[in-house]
C-alpha cells in the first residue's frame, strides 16, 4: 500500500501562513528546494483543498527562466495525478486534475491501496481531515528560522496523532527537516 505523505513548510511557531495569509518567508532556497524535489520524486498523486490547489497550479506553468531547482519541481509537478476536494471549485487549470466534492476518507483509503507511488496531502485543512481518520501515514516539515505570531496553524487544534521521529536534517539556512511515522 502506497504512503499518504502530509508536507508542509511551517515557521518555528507552527503557521504555515502569517495572519495575512502570507507565506513568502517560506520559500525554500535552493539547498532546501533541491532536497524537497528528492523526496516529491516518490508522489503520484497530490491531494488538495482548493485553497492549496490555487497556490500549487501555478507550477502548471512555470517559466524556463527560474531557477534550475524550480524547473525540476514543476516537472515533478506536472507529471503527477492531482485530486482537489472542493465544493465550489468549478474547473481545474492544470492537467492530470480531477475535482472531487467531498473529503471520503473511504476513496482516499482506496487510492492509497491502489496507488503504485506515494500519496501526498496538501494544505493544514485537507491534511487535518485525514490526520483525524488515521489515514496519514508520514509528516514532512521543513521547520523554517520564522516566527510569524499567529495565522494559519500547520496542525489542526482538535486533532492529536502520535509521531515518531524517523529522520531529521539541517540545512545552511537554518531549516530543519524533520519526518515523523504516525503510530497508533
Amino acid at each position: 500500500m502506497a504512503r499518504l505523505i502530509y508536507s508542509a513548510i511551517t515557521s518555528l511557531d507552527g503557521y504555515v501562513a502569517d495572519e495575512s495569509g502570507n507565506f513568502d518567508w517560506a520559500e525554500p532556497d535552493e539547498e532546501v528546494h533541491s532536497f524537497v524535489n528528492d523526496l516529491e520524486r516518490s508522489v503520484g498523486t497530490y491531494l488538495y483543498g482548493r485553497r492549496m490547489y490555487e497556490v500549487m497550479v501555478s507550477w502548471e506553468t512555470a517559466s524556463a527562466d527560474q531557477l534550475s531547482v524550480a524547473r525540476e519541481y514543476a516537472e515533478i509537478w506536472r507529471g503527477a495525478d492531482k485530486v482537489v476536494f472542493s465544493r465550489t471549485l468549478d474547473a481545474v487549470s492544470s492537467r492530470r486534475t480531477r475535482v472531487e466534492r467531498e473529503f471520503d476518507a473511504d476513496v482516499v483509503l482506496r487510492m492509497k491501496s491502489e496507488a503504485h507511488s506515494d500519496l501526498s496531502v496538501g494544505g493544514p485543512d485537507l491534511a487535518g481531515q485525514a490526520l483525524a481518520v488515521g489515514l496519514v501515514d508520514e509528516c514532512h516539515l521543513f521547520v523554517t528560522p520564522t516566527v510569524v505570531g499567529g495565522g494559519t496553524r500547520c496542525f489542526p487544534s482538535d486533532v492529536r496523532v502520535n509521531l515518531e521521529l524517523v529522520d531529521e536534517r539541517r540545512f545552511r539556512n537554518g531549516t530543519v527537516y524533520l519526518r515523523y511515522r504516525c503510530v497508533a
